[in-house]
């Protein structure tokens, strides 16, 4: 997992805080050996779902998809968690994850009315030039 650009809240705040989010459960905790990062992230979404997290779920949704984990296991798990957690947790995991697909539809959008520029190729001289 690549973490060390998240939180930087944190490490303006304070660095050893932040040093220990990234560093101990991103690093450590992430990397111990008997779960996939596949397994790992379900766990985290299935934890941050149930508790109404605010903050923090919809990277994990990102970092979801980024694992291979599709949009029909993510719809799976909300639905899961949300029969044993609450309807309002599985209403806000809903919203949450519904702006994070908004937001990369719309990126994805820009990205391809951006027009591409060519690179000009350097003019190559002639050998009679040289």
């Amino acid at each position: 997992m690549n973490r060390s650009g998240t939180m930087l809240d944190q490490k303006a705040l304070y660095e050893d805080l932040y040093r220990y989010s990234v560093g101990f459960l991103f690093g450590e905790v992430w990397n111990r050996a008997h779960l996939s990062y596949r397994d790992r992230q379900l766990i985290t979404l299935a934890a941050n779902i149930a508790l109404a997290r605010p903050n923090g779920t919809p990277n994990h949704y990102r970092s979801a998809k980024a694992l291979g984990i599709s949009q029909q296991e993510i719809m799976e798990l909300i639905i899961h968690v949300g029969m044993y957690g609450g309807w309002p947790c599985m209403s806000l995991a809903c919203k949450q994850y519904a702006e994070v697909l908004d937001a990369e539809k719309t990126a994805a959008e820009a990205k391809s009315r951006t027009p591409k520029t060519r690179r000009k190729k350097p003019k190559s001289r002639s050998r009679a030039s040289r």
